[in-house]
């Protein structure tokens, strides 16, 4: 009995060493939160009122680091941003024995570019792409059309956050 009694205190500093040491390994990992995009541009106009560009003003707004200007005023703007496209696909992947459709691939594929009103190109036409796959029922169509809406709607989200990184790489105007 007093043997394993003494044995207790010494696994327990055993276990508070490998704490600490495991608690020094994350910290010098490198980790850190992901901040708030810095742009080369202190201005911004983007053109459009598609969902996709909707969300994406709201993320800049959201940033705080950039100002927005209508498309109106876009020639006293540091850069535009052109959405030069916005295609929603949607491809049959697979059909049961009898040809009614199983599954489809979900896509969402966006052509974009930025300059500077002079014209100066900061980035050539680039596009960005995200695809979701759906399985699919005829019992439950509605269903499945809310389903395939809300994951459009998560795609230009992370479209929208893709934009955000690529613009924040540009280094200057």
């Amino acid at each position: 009995m007093n043997n394993r009694n003494a044995s207790l205190p010494r696994r327990g500093f055993f276990l508070a060493l490998a704490a600490a040491g495991a608690s020094l390994g994350l910290a010098g990992c490198g980790f850190e939160l992901r901040k708030a995009p810095v742009f080369a541009f202190k201005t911004l106009s983007v053109s459009g009122n598609s969902e996709l560009i909707n969300r994406l003003r709201r993320e800049m707004r959201a940033a705080g680091t950039v100002t927005l200007v209508p498309a109106t005023e876009a020639q006293t703007a540091d850069a535009i941003l052109e959405i030069l496209g916005e295609n929603r696909d949607r491809i049959v992947i697979s059909t049961n024995s009898a040809g009614l459709l199983r599954e489809l691939q979900l896509q969402l594929r966006v052509r974009f570019s930025l300059r500077t009103p002079g014209g100066k190109v900061l980035m050539a036409p680039t596009e960005v792409s995200q695809t979701r796959d759906l399985s699919f029922n005829e019992t439950n169509a509605l269903a499945k059309e809310g389903e395939a809406e809300l994951l459009y709607r998560d795609m230009q989200a992370d479209i929208a956050q893709q934009l955000m990184r690529r613009l924040a790489a540009v280094k200057e105007i």
